[in-house]
């Protein structure tokens, strides 16, 4: 393979999930996603809620995480000591062997890796929006504001950590819109530059 590990940042209820896990079983390889909150709460200590919770998202949004300072004499919140030992155990799992990995900042922790391909899941707000009601459960009457909270929370979290803008296409290799391609043609095209 020429990539050895894959990681899959994604919007909300474009598939990104549904993708990284389908191209894992079509190529053999593990797929990291739920299981990187179970590693963290057994080496943290740790509620697993609460580090599905933190995991990806800022509990104060964006103004808390403006007005928070890294600066000296500063003591680490328990998001960062989440989020310490979360890229930790992300770099374990790309030494171990080919994988995917899905979400939780991958693609910035493994940036320098020449073996890791970044690739960006985003679909129409619309093809969104039918997804988590078909999916999810998700009630018919405003799938669309759970759909912007849940992006706001996820670009103040990792705009936060990486110092990078979430979706922007020069962090990624690949940028698939999963409603205009379809879930198995991203799967489809990933598996063509992996292989």
């Amino acid at each position: 393979m020429r990539y050895k590990v894959i990681t899959i940042s994604r919007e909300f209820g474009s598939g990104g999930r549904t993708v990284g896990k389908q191209l894992a079983e079509k190529l053999g390889i593990p797929c990291y996603d739920r299981e990187i909150i179970e590693k963290v709460a057994e080496e943290s200590g740790y509620d697993k809620q609460y580090i599905e919770e933190t995991g990806e998202y800022t509990k104060g949004g964006i103004l808390n995480t403006i007005f928070q300072s890294r600066s000296y004499g500063y003591s680490p919140s328990n998001e960062d000591i989440i989020w310490k030992i979360q890229a930790e155990l992300i770099r374990k799992l790309a030494r171990e062997g080919p994988c995917v990995i899905v979400g939780r900042c991958a693609d910035y922790i493994l940036r320098d890796d020449p073996e890791v391909l970044r690739v960006f899941i985003h679909a129409s707000m619309e093809f969104r929006a039918k997804r988590i009601v078909e999916e999810y459960g998700e009630r018919e009457d405003s799938p669309q504001k759970r759909l912007r909270d849940k992006d706001k929370q996820r670009t103040a979290y990792y705009d936060y950590y990486t110092d990078m803008r979430f979706g922007d296409g020069r962090n990624y290799h690949l940028c698939l819109d999963s409603g205009e391609l379809g879930i198995d043609k991203c799967v489809d095209i990933l598996a063509g530059v992996v292989k």
